[in-house]
């Protein structure tokens, strides 16, 4: 069995399959260098989990802070990554449960981060605020 977190980026990757110019280039907490010809390319990510107890309810509130970072290649690429950024926006956005996995996803910051390199590279992070509820005892539902 899997916990509800689990099952919630899971479907997140699954939600973002056929993203403008990503295809199926998306992967769960990569941590390996993506390719040149592996971009451009999604990694989904979480970044924390915080449980609040509910006091009238034998029940857990969560906020898992996630990330869908988008890697790119191009002589602009924050410019090239702008199409994806909004493909994706619009995917997450367009079911706020997930399917009922859920209860909300709230958009954040986008970050960017430049480099260069033969051709530079764009590595842009696209923050996530998804709220979810478990049992007490148990983090699968």
């Amino acid at each position: 069995m899997t916990t509800k977190r689990e099952q919630i980026l899971s479907a997140v990757r699954t939600t973002l399959i056929g993203t403008v110019g990503v295809g199926t280039r998306i992967y769960r907490s990569r941590v390996e260098p993506v390719a040149r010809a592996e971009s451009p390319a999604l990694i989904v990510e979480p970044v924390s989990n915080v449980p609040t107890q509910n006091t009238s309810l034998p029940t857990l509130d969560h906020v898992l802070n996630m990330r869908v970072v988008i890697i790119v290649r191009d002589s602009i690429p924050d410019q090239a990554a702008d199409p994806i950024i909004e493909s994706l926006h619009s995917k997450l956005m367009a079911d706020l449960t997930l399917g009922g996995l859920c209860i909300d996803i709230q958009p954040g910051p986008t970050e960017f981060t430049l480099e260069a390199a033969d051709t530079p590279v764009g590595v842009i992070f696209n923050n996530f605020r998804i709220l979810y509820r478990t049992q007490v005892a148990t983090l699968s539902s």
